[in-house]
């Protein structure tokens, strides 16, 4: 399906205007939406070919800069040591009310676009997989997919590292899917234990999958990337999505009307 990426807004929040990058399909008609959290790196390229892949199997997807309060709109930070370590400093600098508050606006935002059915799921990677964690815990999301998602086990996100999101696990309505590598330093065992531990005890509809691959294995640049995994968790994502928020007018291919089908 054709996507079109050219549509942005810079949504008003308690801390300042958030810069969100629109993904949808080019086929007239509705489509869910999906809130996409990136890793700390903002919006770069692999984090817009996530959106349009998403938006090319027939979703209204949302991208929010994540760092607005600190970062000029439209700043992205270089997958390097200087990046990773600006990116880093931010997640524990920025309030985590904040975060919330982010989430919010853009779930509003995807609920109102004309082009959107109003039923709403998030997804995001690396400290993206904690935000759409959090995300979930907002009624409307009815599914999420969190990708190796860095931090719930250790209490870190936000401002003073010391987040709630295991104890507001039991405010999560909607199925969650969690996605781990099990060569990911940053989550090892006894913390993926932990999280998993904390979903059960809550009675959370969730399905887990821990597969062999490194931190940032969906990320479609340097060498931890591992196409394989990314393909078969991309798809997991898309069936959970469609299962739970509907294809909306997916079989509409253009204003001409259905696509035809040759054999």
């Amino acid at each position: 399906m054709t996507v079109l990426d050219s549509e942005l807004a810079d949504l008003p929040t308690p801390s300042g205007p958030m810069r969100t990058y629109l993904f949808r399909p080019a086929a007239p008609g509705k489509y869910p939406g999906i809130l996409l959290y990136s890793e700390i790196f903002q919006v770069t390229g692999p984090i817009r070919r996530t959106a349009a892949f998403l938006a090319g199997h027939g979703f209204v997807v949302a991208v929010p800069e994540i760092y607005h309060e600190f970062e000029p709109a439209g700043k992205v930070l270089a997958y390097d040591q200087a990046g990773a370590e600006r990116g880093n400093a931010l997640k524990i600098s920025k309030e985590l009310g904040a975060f919330d508050a982010d989430a919010r606006a853009v779930l509003a935002h995807l609920a109102k676009h004309p082009q959107c059915t109003g039923r709403l799921g998030a997804m995001g990677i690396c400290i993206g997989g904690h935000l759409a964690f959090r995300a979930a815990m907002n009624p409307e999301v009815l599914a999420a997919t969190c990708f190796y998602a860095t931090d719930i086990h250790k209490r870190g996100l936000g401002k003073g590292a010391n987040d709630n999101s295991l104890d507001r696990i039991p405010e999560t309505k909607g199925e969650l899917m969690m996605i781990w590598g099990r060569q990911d330093p940053h989550v090892p065992l006894e913390g993926r234990g932990k999280v998993h531990a904390a979903l059960c005890a809550a009675g959370t509809n969730f399905t887990w999958h821990e597969l062999n691959g490194a931190h940032a294995f969906l990320r479609d640049e340097g060498y931890r990337y591992d196409p394989e995994l990314a393909h078969l968790c991309l798809g997991l994502a898309v069936g959970l999505f469609r299962r739970k928020l509907g294809e909306g007018d997916l079989r509409v291919t253009g204003a001409a009307g259905p696509a035809e089908t040759k054999h």
